[in-house]
C-alpha cells in the first residue's frame, strides 16, 4: 500500500490556494504602501463648520482614517481651524466647542458658506491663487461642498463645479452669517 499516493488534482488545487492567499497578501501590503505614499498632508489655514448630523457628534481621529483611535467629538455647526488635509481627511484644532485638542476629521463632514453680500456673488477660481482663471461664480450667502484646503484657500463644489475660494470670499459660521 502507497503511503504517499500522488494526487495531481490535490496537487494543483492547494498550489492555486497558497498563490491566491500569496496575491492576497502582497496585494494588501502593496495597497497599503501605495496609500501611505500618496496621503501626504498638505498644510492650510481655513476655517470650516460641522455638519454631522450624529448626534454623538462628528468623531476626532488620531490619524486620518478611520482604523485610528477616536479622541473625542465635536456637536454639529462648530467651528474648526483646518491645519492640514491628505486625502478626503482634515487635521483640525481650535474647535469652538467639544473636542478641545488637535486630530483628524472626515473632510465631508465639514462645510463652509459663500460670503459676498450685497454683491452678484463671489468668484470660483480654477487653482489657489488670485491669478489663476476664473471658472465661475457662486451666489452669497450659499453653502458650498467643501473638499479640501492649500494654504487658506478652500477646494469647494458648488453645483458640480470644483474650483477655489479666497479667505474673503468664505464663511466659517454656521448659524450666523460673516458680514
Amino acid at each position: 500500500m502507497n503511503k504517499n499516493p500522488k494526487n495531481p488534482a490535490l496537487n494543483l488545487v492547494i498550489g492555486v490556494a497558497l498563490g491566491c492567499i500569496s496575491v492576497i497578501t502582497n496585494s494588501d501590503i502593496a495597497n497599503q504602501i501605495a496609500l501611505a505614499k500618496s496621503i501626504k498632508p498638505q498644510n492650510c489655514d481655513v476655517f470650516a463648520y460641522v455638519i454631522d448630523k450624529n448626534p454623538q457628534g462628528l468623531n476626532v481621529r488620531s490619524g486620518a482614517s478611520i482604523n485610528h483611535k477616536i479622541l473625542g467629538q465635536i456637536p454639529i455647526n462648530e467651528t474648526v481651524k483646518m491645519i492640514a488635509t491628505a486625502g478626503d481627511w482634515v487635521q483640525i484644532t481650535d474647535a469652538s466647542d467639544g473636542f478641545p485638542g488637535t486630530g483628524w476629521v472626515f473632510g465631508p463632514k465639514l462645510g463652509i458658506s459663500t460670503r459676498g453680500y450685497g454683491t452678484n456673488g463671489v468668484d470660483l477660481y480654477a487653482s489657489a491663487s488670485q491669478k489663476s482663471r476664473k471658472i465661475g461664480k457662486i451666489p452669497s450667502n450659499v453653502s458650498v461642498k467643501l473638499l479640501g484646503c492649500r494654504g487658506d484657500w478652500a477646494r469647494v463644489e458648488y453645483q458640480g463645479v470644483k474650483g477655489w475660494l479666497k479667505k474673503e470670499d468664505r464663511c466659517a459660521a454656521a448659524l450666523t452669517t460673516c458680514s
